[in-house]
């Protein structure tokens, strides 16, 4: 961290990402805490999808850090280092944010190790081919990592998104709102991905809302809490 609030000193707390970026790893290497890794690749695959993240600085081969240049630190930021986190099967990292008339910096630590986080739960209402998919995927990564993550490699092994992704019309009765981006799993059949703690029931209200503006027939939602994957299919006859 004296080194972070060295660039800091030297260059201001105006600079882009990359170059706090630069003059941090030059001054780790200086200092003989080296090997500094730029750029540290990441890479997340199943099947045929394949994902690569980039870590801003990796340390002595294992400590991890993602720098920012925002106002403030935010859960996102966390969010992020976590995934890095569990993919590399890391126990702790720290952001550094340089934008702040101070530099602000956060440790993040990995509640779980991999093999932990590949035990789980599995709770389904309606077996479908699309809940078999998402848990053979979670078998392989793991709980705890970012949705997007799941939603991605989801849309891949279905398909891509030319075929996955769709905007379709939302309706009040007869009157046409506009359009909505869902993600499908068959022509009629949309799907949603969440990693809530728990199943929130509120959150099945508002889906349910969500399909009957839709022309679609079904919904299903994955939920991928740490310990259970709860699986739940949503009909157009589900009360609200």
């Amino acid at each position: 961290m004296a080194h972070a609030f060295a660039a800091q000193r030297d260059l201001g707390r105006l600079c882009d990402e990359t170059v706090y970026q630069v003059d941090l790893a030059a001054r780790l290497t200086a200092d003989g805490l080296g090997p500094v890794q730029r750029e540290f690749p990441i890479t997340v695959s199943f099947r045929s999808f394949v994902h690569q993240y980039f870590a801003d600085l990796v340390v002595a081969g294992r400590a991890i850090y993602e720098l920012k240049t925002e106002n403030a630190l935010a859960p996102a930021h966390e969010a992020q280092l976590l995934n890095y986190l569990f993919l590399t099967d890391a126990a702790r990292g720290k952001l550094v944010n340089f934008r702040p008339p101070s530099v602000e910096s956060r440790f993040v630590n990995a509640p779980l190790d991999r093999a932990e986080r590949r035990r789980f739960s599995c709770h389904v209402d309606q077996p479908d081919p699309f809940f078999t998919v998402v848990a053979e995927l979670v078998a392989d990564w793991g709980t705890g990592l970012e949705t997007p993550l799941y939603l991605r490699g989801l849309t891949h092994l279905l398909g891509g998104e030319s075929e996955v992704i769709r905007l379709l019309p939302m309706m009040r009765g007869a009157e046409l709102l506009g359009n909505q981006r869902f993600h499908l799993a068959t022509p009629d059949t949309a799907f949603v991905v969440t990693t809530l703690s728990s199943v929130d029931t509120t959150h099945r209200t508002h889906l349910q809302r969500l399909l009957r503006a839709s022309p679609l027939q079904r919904l299903l939602w994955a939920n991928l809490s740490l310990h259970d994957l709860t699986f739940t299919t949503i009909t157009r006859d589900v009360s609200p």
